[in-house]
């Protein structure tokens, strides 16, 4: 994946100026590409671009939203915090059609049925978007990516005849069920997605917000029609390359540490519970890494642009405070309100049940195995702490 994107901005730098103020002939053609899933998690949704053919004057390129570089100063940190600038990109087709052979991923193309003036159109409002003040702008994974750039460029081209009709959709679904759609649950991707992801995606999208996706923006220009006769002209397969199945060995998958991190906990517990007895070290261990996880969520929902992370109540489970507690409970003497508050995270567990049968926000399954080890420790927490409480005061 990488190496694809730095084979973009080079041949964006090479071939910038290449098109601009030139006339397209009769023969040019306007087409949409449409890109398979892939395995890196930044290709597992796929990929949307337009295509520039025209044989008599030898041109024959692709214009791609959504490329990045990692050059730019503070790229990392710009990214965490939503404020990266990606780009607009113009390559010649090989290397593009190369690049996804590499990749092993098929290329669906969509020739639409544009006239000369309107084909000029297009070109020129890319060649625009192309220029330094104009090619950057600030992406978002739902409502700014390079799937929703291309409904984009054809309503601001092509006008009011340009019409969508969206009786295709049998069913409308949330953000969360349309990421899910390519995504295994049992993967690291996926339940880091899910965990990073708040409620405000358990929303149902809107039949023109299903266009984040690139198959949704496929299957849409099918359906789509420019004064009043379908925009797509023709269809071809240009890479027929079936979808990879990509699998993870079991014990490199969350649910078998997950599963792991349960039963270690379960019986680590019950042998606490048999001798009552508190392993200190154990404690450290869930509240220093339910704080920390709590700590990121709060920082993606609070200090960063990205919209798809707010209002994430991860953070119930993930508890920041936590990560204070977790240096209390290593202490020899436990201060009395310990009770409280672990019956206070028992209750937050609850709530977070109680969120989820409401579909407030629609949590990954191996959620379940967390939210278990959790509920049971503080239970047994609140159990110790209040025998010990007992036990003072059966000797005073």
């Amino acid at each position: 994946m990488f190496k694809r994107i730095l084979i973009l901005i080079l041949f964006f730098t090479l071939f910038l100026g290449h098109t601009q103020n030139v006339e397209l002939s009769p023969l040019s053609k306007i087409s949409l590409l449409t890109v398979g899933t892939g395995e890196d998690l930044a290709a597992k949704f796929g990929h949307s671009a337009i295509r520039l053919q025209d044989p008599t004057l030898g041109i024959d390129e692709v214009y791609g939203y959504g490329t990045y570089d990692f050059e730019d100063p503070n790229f990392y940190l710009n990214f965490t915090r939503g404020k990266l600038s990606y780009t607009i990109s113009r390559i010649p087709f090989k290397y593009f059609d190369y690049s996804y052979q590499q990749e092993k991923r098929w290329i669906r193309e969509q020739v639409l049925d544009v006239d000369l003036e309107q084909r000029n159109q297009i070109v020129t409002f890319l060649e625009r978007n192309l220029l330094p003040e104009n090619k950057k702008y600030k992406y978002d994974f739902l409502f700014d990516n390079c799937a929703t750039r291309i409904p984009m460029v054809f309503e601001k081209t092509l006008g009011n005849e340009f019409k969508f009709d969206y009786n295709y959709l049998k069913e409308h679904l949330t953000f969360r069920e349309l990421i899910r759609l390519k995504l295994n649950p049992n993967t690291w991707s996926n339940f880091g997605i899910d965990l990073a992801l708040g409620s405000v995606i358990d929303r149902e999208a809107t039949p023109y917000e299903h266009l984040f996706l690139p198959i949704y923006v496929y299957e849409q220009m099918k359906h789509t029609t420019l004064d009043g006769k379908p925009i797509v002209k023709s269809e071809s397969v240009i890479l027929d390359i079936p979808e990879q199945e990509y699998r993870s060995l079991i014990f490199l998958t969350p649910l078998f540490w997950l599963s792991i991190l349960l039963i270690l906990v379960s019986y680590i517990t019950y042998t606490d519970y048999k001798n009552l007895r508190r392993n200190k070290w154990l404690d450290f261990g869930l509240f220093a890494a339910t704080g920390l996880a709590g700590v990121l969520i709060l920082f993606l929902w609070f200090a960063t642009d990205h919209l798809a992370t707010k209002a994430n109540f991860n953070s119930l489970w993930a508890f920041a405070p936590n990560i204070v507690i977790a240096f209390v409970l290593i202490k020899k003497k436990i201060p009395s309100w310990m009770i409280t508050y672990n019956i206070f995270l028992t209750i937050l567990l609850g709530i977070i049940c109680m969120l989820w049968i409401f579909k407030v926000q629609v949590f990954s399954i191996l959620l379940i195995i967390i939210l278990l080890a959790l509920a049971i420790r503080y239970l047994y927490l609140i159990y110790y702490f209040k025998s010990k409480e007992l036990a003072k005061k059966t000797k005073i």
